[in-house]
């Protein structure tokens, strides 16, 4: 039987609950957001004692199921102020499932304002001072941790970013190599984590068991289907296992959708130098690994080692939006620097997607030009020693954007837009502007029906359908994210039809249920109305669903357009 435990920060304090009857049926992202829905107020600060920071392994956690075990973190936004859910690999996840956790719900904040780490395992539950991991990176900080709890824990920490509360800061997640790279990056919830005074928190899975199923037999058949679709797809069978999500670096390039020196152009000279096929190259010529599963159980394995010249260990491979921020959106062409870029972000605990789009920023300011990759590395430098230019840039685009009088910058509700741009691919742009969490590529991927072709095809530059994509793409993903699943699990559920029915199948399976495909959907809309009532409660309305002035007028090359989606089409999103 799954419990909650409830961790109070001003007491120290630690309850174990049953699942109340109003979250039933719920996990990962749709527990995170029934939470912080019904239990925070939306007008608190997001970094104050009100706000609730909520860890969530999916609904197929702890099975055999492929590909599931992410986790979701909650909050209230410090970033955009509107409720969000921030998604992970890692082990954690997986381990939190096989001690039969369905959250870990963090309230209040300590009195005496030390740091602390909470330790979980199949027995104990237990919180004490981590005043000795103060000011580490999430690097030095597991690296402590592991020298008492050992290589078969799990490990979830935030570097300075979030003890200093800034907006961009992440929550890192340790992989199958127990090195702290797999970040929940979005909407700054290490600021929330570091407001709780909650440095890291320790999970061993010893003794743990695999979740209980009511049907093993059906489920094992379902699981095997599933597992098959993801295999035949070719895009996750064959192109993300080869070259990472960094393989989409010359397809968007070669659509003209890919953001240029702070979305100013849609191509980039150097694309070639920084996808996914040089990566590839580079990491076979070096000795590292080209195929690495970020979880157990993950069968794309769309991760990798970033070894540098001297084949010493840098990062995994840097994720395609991570290439893109610091690489084309800075004008930088050179992987060794954006590897590097990504290690730091990973150490110091911010988004590489804010910080980088803050950097773009910063540069077409001035402060740095674009393409010097050694600024950029200086800038990121900057962050984490604290300095007032780097505070400055770890709170994100927008408030870059503001302190250097920066007329185009890339947000909505705040939060900085991921590597495709909205006038070259307006599904995408829908989803941006409409998105419960601000401008996140995550909430309704576009990107397969615009460019790939994958479940079907929409015209990326043109307005017409791209809001109803949109929104049948925001409530599929809002049911794999509370089922857990990751999201390139999407290309075959779009393309292969039973690799729905088999999630459906399995779901049915592991808790004795009778769901339909139509019930998956509900499942979907349930997890956006829930959101969008938090979100219209703290002030938000229709009209922050809204893209920045400058997409709307300035024309993009090599297309020559501008982002022309009506607003009344917009509205129309949430019009279930």
């Amino acid at each position: 039987m799954f419990k909650i435990l409830r961790i109070n920060m001003s007491d120290l304090s630690i309850k174990k609950e049953d699942i109340p009857e109003k979250y039933q049926g719920l996990g990962g992202r749709g527990l995170t957001s029934a939470i912080v829905s019904a239990e925070v107020d939306p007008h608190c600060s997001a970094i104050g004692p009100n706000n609730k920071l909520i860890f969530a392994p999916g609904l197929l956690g702890g099975t055999n199921c492929a590909n599931s075990g992410r986790i979701s973190v909650g909050a209230k936004s410090p970033l955009t102020g509107t409720i969000k859910e921030a998604n992970s690999g890692g082990q954690p996840g997986g381990y939190l499932s096989r001690l039969g956790i369905a959250a870990l719900v963090f309230e209040g904040q300590p009195a005496d304002n030390k740091l602390y780490k909470l330790f979980v395992s199949k027995d104990k539950a237990e919180l004490s001072q981590a005043e000795d991991l103060r000011g580490l990176g999430n690097y030095d900080t597991v690296e402590r941790l592991r020298k008492t709890f050992g290589d078969k824990a799990g490990y979830v920490s935030i570097g300075m970013a979030g003890e200093w509360k800034l907006a961009a800061a992440s929550v890192a997640f340790t992989d199958q190599d127990i090195h702290p790279v797999r970040h929940a990056g979005r909407g700054g919830l290490g600021a929330v984590m570091g407001s709780k005074g909650l440095k890291a928190i320790v999970i061993d899975p010893t003794g743990g068991e695999a979740a209980p199923i009511a049907d093993k037999e059906a489920f094992k058949e379902a699981a095997k289907r599933f597992a098959k679709a993801i295999t035949d797809h070719p895009v996750t069978g064959q192109g993300l296992p080869a070259y990472g999500t960094d393989v989409l670096i010359n397809i968007i390039n070669e659509a003209g959708g890919l953001p240029t020196r702070n979305f100013s152009a849609g191509r980039f000279e150097g694309a070639d130098k920084v996808g996914g096929e040089t990566l590839n190259k580079i990491t076979v010529e070096r000795h590292g690994t080209p195929t690495h599963g970020c979880m157990t159980g993950c069968i794309i394995r769309c991760s990798g080692t970033f070894l540098d010249e001297k084949g010493a260990y840098v990062s995994k491979w840097p994720e395609y939006e991570t290439v893109w921020a610091w690489g084309p959106n800075c004008g930088i062409d050179n992987l060794d620097a954006i590897a590097r870029i990504d290690r730091a972000c990973d150490d110091i605990g911010v988004d590489t997607i804010e910080t980088g789009n803050a950097v773009a920023v910063a540069m077409e300011a001035g402060v740095k030009a674009f393409g010097d990759w050694a600024g950029a590395e200086e800038l990121i430098k900057e962050v984490g020693k604290g300095t007032p230019l780097g505070r400055i840039i770890g709170s994100g685009a927008a408030a870059t954007g503001k302190a250097f009088g920066v007329r185009r910058v890339p947000v909505v509700k705040n939060q900085a837009m991921p590597a495709y741009d909205p006038r070259a691919i307006k599904g995408i742009g829908v989803t941006y502007a409409t998105s419960t969490m601000g401008a996140d590529h995550t909430s309704g991927y576009a990107i397969g029906p615009n460019i790939m072709k994958v479940g079907g095809y929409v015209d990326p530059l043109v307005p017409d359908g791209q809001a109803e994509l949109s929104r049948n793409l925001q409530i599929a993903t809002a049911a794999v994210d509370t089922a857990g699943l990751c999201l390139f699990v999407a290309f075959p559920v779009l393309d292969i039809p039973d690799a729905l029915v088999a999630i459906v199948d399995m779901l049915n399976a592991k808790y004795g249920l009778s769901l339909t495909g139509d019930d998956v959907t509900s499942l979907g809309i349930r997890v956006l109305k829930m959101e969008r009532d938090f979100n219209e409660r703290a002030g938000f309305s229709n009209v922050d669903d809204r893209l920045p002035e400058f997409m709307k007028i300035e024309k993009l090359p090599p297309h020559n357009h501008v982002f022309d989606v009506s607003d009344e089409d917009l509205d129309s999103v949430y019009k279930f």
